[in-house]
């Protein structure tokens, strides 16, 4: 990516600096812009190779918030974007809580129509779109969305399609990435979708103690090619599916029978084999199986159990079950993972 640099505070090497344009509309959901803007805060605060640097655009230098509080100092929506800037796109609300008798701020159907048009003038190849929740829409009215894959808050999925029919919008996702272009389900998903920027542009070790401070997961995207094993699976909004992988993941060592699960779920099993295969993208054994997997590895590099012991402790009936199921996930024997320690 193409972007200016500035000689760092901390000594002569250069800084890579970001430039971020929030755009904002109004009313618009206080969270979808709080959420990711306190994530690239965190980032600036947690290292210093990569600063980004973020201004709030917008028709109206003040909007009022989803919570009936005004964002102020917004400047003007500028005549150039730099190579290598970042758009963020927000979503807006129809409800605003306001204190009795105070008017409700109706939506800035004009100030939208201005944004999208100022996305189809300044966006080029060599800049990066990502939406919050329903900020999709906007990115879609532009068209910047032709093409991709994309998805938005599910109550907004069918009217993203309707506006962008070349677009491929995917549903039930957390969040979607598709080159240059970044698309998040609803509120709090806008979280989830910059700390996965973040772990790709100031690594995972940032981005995973500005998860810590925020006390939330760090997801990454389905698409990642080493993706973590207990995450796996879990770029989906079905909340059925996620109770089930939350009992597996606490002890992924009992002994997980699909009836028991169905259980858990409140479903039977045939309607959790079904939802798990559609939203995990895997089968229940697949997931549990993987888990265990996970586990085992874990106590061959920290302990001195042998084969049998770590077998057992990992929910296989034998270091033969363990070995199977260890060769559907990596390659080479179970040892070596005690050997690379």
């Amino acid at each position: 990516m193409s972007i200016r640099t500035e000689e760092s505070r901390a000594g002569k090497r250069e800084q890579e600096v970001v430039p971020v344009f929030a755009a904002l509309t109004q009313p618009t959901l206080l969270l979808d812009v709080a959420g990711p803007m306190e994530v690239l805060r965190l980032a600036n605060l947690y290292q210093d190779a990569v600063r980004f640097d973020v201004r709030y655009v917008g028709p109206l230098s003040s909007v009022m918030t989803s919570i009936g509080i005004a964002l102020t100092g917004i400047e003007g929506l500028p005549a150039e974007l730099p190579d290598g800037a970042m758009v963020v796109l927000f979503g807006d609300v129809e409800h605003v809580m306001t204190a009795d008798g105070w008017p409700a701020p109706r939506r800035d159907t004009r100030g939208d129509a201005e944004i999208v048009e100022w996305l189809k003038k300044m966006v080029r190849p060599q800049h990066t779109v990502v939406s919050i929740c329903a900020g999709a829409l906007l990115a879609a009215r532009a068209g910047l969305l032709d093409g991709y894959l994309c998805t938005t808050h599910y109550l907004d999925c069918q009217e993203l399609a309707r506006v962008a029919p070349a677009a491929r919008v995917v549903e039930n996702r957390l969040f979607v990435e598709d080159g240059r272009r970044l698309t998040s389900a609803g509120v709090t998903a806008g979280i989830d979708l910059m700390l996965h920027i973040m772990s790709q542009r100031v690594g995972h070790a940032v981005a995973s103690a500005i998860a810590r401070y925020l006390v939330v997961y760090l997801r990454r995207s389905g698409a990642e090619p080493q993706i973590s094993p207990w995450l796996e699976g879990r770029n989906h909004v079905h909340p059925v599916v996620h109770k089930v992988q939350d009992a597996i993941t606490k002890n992924p060592a009992e002994q997980w029978q699909l009836g028991k699960l169905a259980r858990v779920a409140g479903a039977s099993s045939r309607h959790l084999t079904r939802l798990f295969q559609e939203y995990a993208g895997m089968s229940v054994t697949e997931y549990r199986n993987n888990l265990r997997v996970a586990l085992a590895r874990q106590l061959l590099s920290q302990t001195e159990m042998d084969m049998e012991e770590v077998a057992e402790k990992a929910g296989f009936g034998s270091a033969r079950q363990l070995r199977r199921a260890w060769s559907r996930v990596h390659e080479g024997a179970p040892r070596e993972a005690r050997e690379s320690c």
